[in-house]
């Protein structure tokens, strides 16, 4: 099932999705890596050509979706309209109804497609300014934070936010992975299931943990007040966030990623602050918990992530969002797996006891 979408290795470190190393794929386009997750197969050259143009073809959101964000509380998390306007749209979808494949592909172009530019929009229109066109010349990284910002990102801004939906593409049966399964096992369609992975991954122990990364690192202030935020929180068995993963019982490899990602814009933008605090956060988490107390609590995805959003400007009430920007392959891949199986996923409640 599920392993053959992905793969971890807790113990060791590793992930790979279809069996390829998440280390290889970061250095491919996003498109490429969504196309292997859906598809099963990395892309040739004409069949990424084809797969890209038609998800850059589906990027622009109708009047009413706009209308409708309009609506929405401007000053909510970005999840909340995101979920609203993920099951407004698929009322105008032609295809809504049809659960052959062919009619599910078509749905999935148009979701990964669509959930930048609904985020996007949200934001700019949260902030008293009118929505960014998508532009279809540029990738899928650079396009997100074109939309946000009204202008062309630099070449390593874009490449860092590539890197980050392919990142957070695709983990196994992780909390809204499941849901969004549960939901496709019913045969419900592809919105109601991507729907239900947005409702779970609202939640702060899952997709919310990069919002609060980013107040933490605010809240701390310096690199000098880290190890005293650190050691108060050991002291008082608080969970530090971005830290401690169910599955890793070593570094999250995606965090060691997200870490020389963060140093990378550190240093293009002459200003280590965000990264000096991180930085001296995880040393005295990795003293005080791995080195005397043996605990494996290593920094997870979430982590650096939200050093790296504080470099991009991205405000905390999008970080939920952006997560979800990534992960609708993933998402997506594990339906077009649970429709294949036609049966309903049905758990007896005693399995609850385990949970």
């Amino acid at each position: 099932m599920s392993k053959n979408i992905s793969f971890i290795d807790g113990l060791e470190g590793i992930l790979k999705y279809r069996e390829i190393d998440i280390n290889q794929l970061v250095e491919l386009p996003y498109d490429a890596v969504s196309y292997l997750l859906i598809l099963g197969e990395l892309p040739g050259d004409q069949e990424l050509a084809e797969y890209s143009a038609r998800l850059h073809g589906e990027r622009e959101i109708n009047r009413e979706a706009i209308d409708v964000i309009r609506m929405c509380n401007l000053s909510i998390d970005s999840i909340e309209a995101l979920r609203t306007i993920v099951s407004f749209i698929s009322q105008f979808d032609p295809d809504i109804n049809d659960n052959s494949p062919e009619g599910n592909m078509r749905k999935a172009i148009r979701l990964i497609a669509k959930i930048p530019t609904i985020v996007a929009a949200y934001h700019r229109i949260a902030n008293g300014r009118e929505p960014v066109p998508p532009d279809p010349s540029i990738s899928h990284g650079a396009n997100f934070l074109y939309m946000i910002k009204g202008s062309k990102p630099s070449d390593l801004e874009a490449e860092v936010m590539e890197k980050d939906f392919i990142l957070s593409a695709e983990h196994e049966l992780n909390a809204s992975t499941f849901s969004s399964r549960v939901t496709a096992s019913t045969l419900s369609d592809l919105y109601s299931a991507v729907v239900s992975g947005l409702c779970t991954l609202k939640g702060p122990l899952h997709g919310g943990a990069r919002a609060e990364v980013m107040a933490m690192i605010e809240e701390i202030g310096s690199s000098e007040n880290a190890e005293k935020f650190v050691l108060e929180k050991v002291a008082n068995k608080e969970k530090i966030m971005g830290f401690g993963h169910r599955v890793y019982k070593t570094y999250d490899p995606r965090g060691k990623v997200f870490k020389q990602l963060s140093r990378q814009l550190a240093e293009a933008k002459g200003d280590m602050h965000w990264y000096e605090i991180a930085e001296a956060i995880e040393n005295t988490v990795l003293r005080e918990l791995v080195e005397k107390k043996g605990k494996p609590i290593y920094p997870n995805v979430d982590f650096y992530s939200g050093v790296i959003y504080k470099y991009l400007d991205i405000p905390p009430k999008l970080a939920t969002s952006i997560f979800a920007i990534g992960r609708v392959s993933g998402w997506i891949a594990h339906c077009f797996d649970q429709y294949e199986k036609k049966r309903i996923i049905r758990p007896r409640a005693f399995m609850l006891d385990e949970c």
